[in-house]
């Protein structure tokens, strides 16, 4: 008997989801946790586990959950490169996600200097670039976002049109829709493993033209 579909918002239980840009995996491990099982996700970081393990007091617990229902996580996965990484670039996935894309403060200053918005803009144009590389027929990309500026100055909707990808959808986001999903700055030192306030955000699907 076929296992029946298990749906918690966008996603469901028949999807092959690839989640990129994962904190400490806690949005994964609200996906694994309402499904059941997570034999259809992939889940990546950019942080070594190392990195990991000292960033995020619950990464490695999360992790070890996820393997627990059956979760591919995967280390040191760079957006920008992973349509060529031999681990991920011969599967094709229903849904690419990308929770609150961030190139990090550190490296380019206050988030609406001209300069972190252009640093941020090229973190999600490198994503989309390799994403809709990597997506099945009728796939989509999301990408959760704030609508407020100075965010809104990212311009998303203008990056995805660039790379043949037009908005299918946009939801408003509600970090209460995902339990136990712990939205952290990940910015590495002390306040990696903070919360950030999410504020007006919005999930934005994106689909190939």
């Amino acid at each position: 008997m076929e296992d029946s579909e298990i749906r918690i918002r966008h996603y469901s239980s028949k999807h092959k989801i690839l989640l990129v840009g994962e904190g400490d995996f806690s949005f994964s491990l609200c996906l694994a946790s309402a499904f059941g099982s997570a034999t259809n996700i992939t889940a990546t970081s950019l942080d070594s586990e190392d990195e990991l393990s000292k960033k995020y007091m619950d990464a490695m617990v999360n992790v070890s959950m996820l393997a627990r229902f059956g979760c591919d996580v995967q280390h040191e996965v760079d957006v920008h490169t992973m349509s060529f990484d031999n681990s991920l670039s011969l599967r094709r996935y229903d849904r690419i996600v990308f929770n609150f894309p961030h190139a990090g403060s550190r490296f380019f200053g206050r988030e609406f200097s001209s300069k972190a918005i252009e640093g941020h803009r090229v973190l999600v144009q490198g994503f989309l670039e390799n994403a809709k590389e990597m997506l099945e027929e009728n796939g989509e990309i999301h990408i959760t976002h704030k609508t407020t500026y100075p965010f809104s100055d990212w311009e998303i909707e203008r990056l995805a049109k660039a790379e043949g990808l037009k908005l299918a959808k946009e939801s408003k986001f509600e970090r209460s829709h995902y339990p136990g999903y712990n939205n952290k700055r990940g910015s590495g030192g002390r306040e990696s493993d903070k919360y950030f306030p999410v504020g007006e955000c919005s999930t934005l699907m994106f689909i190939q033209k």
